[in-house]
């Protein structure tokens, strides 16, 4: 009875902890027999690792508690990166979608204001409508161009429109995103930034920024990251993308604004006690932001040129919008589609194994439905870039030889990518 017992235990627990998995993950497919395949996870920037000099600084820094402003590494960080970023303060906190939300609430304290923000913006899309639960502000999308901008002319036109009604919204902040991820790491123009300030400051609005890339853009330009700042209000900046450090951002702007930042912090509950430890990985990762950037920024260049010479009907690049450290791969035709592809670059065969001599797995992610998004970080060397090139090559040839015989196999593994 007890072991009958045990058993249906066991076989309970195996149903919740089934159940409670989350998304079913892709199985792998057995792999050939030899050692591991070298991965180059190009997923996100988000996937890095402290580097060994990170790990150093976190294990020395010198803390206290933040909570009472007494952790000297968080303050030393505070001071650098508001004095980078052209602010008189800035404040650490635990992520760059909390610093943008913090933003929203201080800018946006009337219940039913309204902010003004691309339809594409991440703070639009992927941090859960902070803006809408947390804070009762109404978000009005407007449509992104190519380059991650807005129309001004639509923009203006949508101020001039709620102002002059009684029942709209009163719009109150625009928020820009720089770099802009889902137009591909598109920095945004320095004039076009000097515009939104103009009309914002016509109508009486504050200009946020998420910055979470703000170093890629200032790299880009070649230009201090100041230089894009001083037309904003706020900016955030995020230290876990490309800094590689593993967790923190800052919010920063006048001194008025971040002590009220700080209050909105601790109702958020992101007031954290010994930071210091996180806060020494993210000043490492700003002070070498440039050379680290500028090398992530080279390698994606690369990747795009070799699609590009690469001439294949299944895969395309718009080198033009390659600016940073992202590269938007457009799928084209049926087969395979950007999730298959993707299967197939994580997989690794017999077949590819006799003919290159390298077990190769290549992570990037299926963006839309007819996009494949892949983006560098410190992690991923010269030489990662170019194995993953070479993976794609492969891949786009045995698919082109495939389909060149009327077939369409199977994704070598099952599951979503």
């Amino acid at each position: 009875m007890l072991a009958a017992r045990g058993a249906g235990a066991a076989l309970r627990r195996g149903r919740l902890l089934t159940a409670g998995a989350g998304p079913v993950q892709p199985r792998v497919p057995p792999r050939p027999a030899g050692p591991p395949p070298h991965v180059v996870d190009l997923r996100s920037d988000t996937v890095t690792r402290p580097c060994a000099g990170m790990r150093r600084a976190m294990a020395r820094a010198v803390v206290g508690d933040d909570d009472y402003g007494e952790d000297p590494a968080v303050n030393e960080l505070q001071r650098l990166a508001a004095g980078i970023l052209g602010m008189e303060e800035a404040l650490f906190v635990p992520t760059a979608t909390m610093a943008n939300l913090i933003a929203v609430m201080c800018h946006c304290q009337r219940r039913g204001a309204q902010l003004l923000l691309g339809r594409d913006a991440h703070l639009h899309l992927y941090e859960h409508g902070g803006a809408a639960q947390v804070t009762g502000v109404h978000s009005q999308a407007l449509p992104d161009l190519p380059d991650g901008t807005f129309d001004l002319d639509q923009l203006e036109l949508t101020i001039r429109e709620a102002h002059g009604s009684r029942y709209h919204p009163r719009p109150e902040l625009i928020c820009l995103e720089n770099t802009h991820s889902s137009a591909g790491g598109r920095a945004l123009p320095l004039t076009y930034l000097q515009q939104v300030r103009g009309l914002a400051d016509r109508y009486g609005l504050q200009v946020h920024m998420d910055g979470a890339r703000l170093m890629n853009a200032a790299v880009a330009q070649n230009v201090e990251p100041a230089q894009i700042t001083q037309h904003c209000d706020s900016v955030s900046l995020c230290f876990s993308k490309g800094l590689g450090a593993p967790a923190g951002a800052v919010l920063a702007g006048r001194r008025e604004f971040v002590t009220e930042a700080w209050r909105v912090r601790k109702l958020l509950g992101g007031g954290m006690r010994q930071a210091g430890v996180l806060a020494a990985a993210a000043r490492l990762g700003l002070e070498h932001a440039e050379a680290t950037l500028c090398r992530d920024h080279d390698n994606a260049r690369h990747f795009a040129e070799g699609i590009q010479e690469l001439n294949s009907p299944l895969c395309s690049v718009n080198l033009a919008a390659v600016e940073t450290n992202i590269v938007m791969v457009s799928i084209g035709g049926g087969w395979p589609s950007p999730a298959e592809l993707c299967e197939h670059l994580q997989a690794v065969s017999e077949e590819e194994l006799a003919e290159t001599g390298q077990a190769v797995s290549v992570l990037l992610f299926p963006w839309s439905a007819h996009t494949v998004r892949a983006v560098w970080h410190r992690d991923v060397s010269a030489r990662d870039t170019e194995l993953a090139k070479n993976k794609l090559e492969f891949v786009a040839r045995k698919c082109e030889e495939k389909l060149a015989l009327g077939l369409r196999p199977t994704p070598p593994s099952v599951g979503g990518a």
